[in-house]
């Protein structure tokens, strides 16, 4: 399951975001895409970059949040789908194929 948390971005990091993005355009708020937890960083997803990284939003609580362009996670799941990890590089928790197995294990 993921994270429910949620973060609006400051305008002034709203704008470098767009700067820095590849599309030009960013959601005005992000949910944290790592497996649910209450404690530690989240991180949003807000655009891609050049191939292999992705630009996000780091936050701990109610500090201000940071920009992070980070390079993407190499796994891919076992079996013939193959299905690539959406996240970072290093993420903690379980990567994000792993939450989707979860889900549709429990909706069977």
């Amino acid at each position: 399951m993921r994270c429910t948390h949620w973060r609006r971005l400051p305008l002034p990091l709203a704008q470098e975001a767009r700067d820095l993005s590849t599309s030009g355009y960013v959601d005005s708020a992000v949910q944290c895409q790592l497996s649910a937890h209450n404690t530690g960083e989240h991180h949003g997803l807000l655009d891609d970059l050049e191939y292999g990284s992705a630009l996000w939003l780091r936050w701990c609580g109610t500090t201000a949040a940071t920009l992070a362009a980070l390079p993407d996670c190499p796994a891919v799941s076992p079996g013939p789908d193959r299905e690539a990890c959406c996240l970072f590089l290093d993420h903690p928790e379980q990567h994000t194929w792993a939450d989707t197995g979860e889900k549709a294990a429990e909706i069977s």
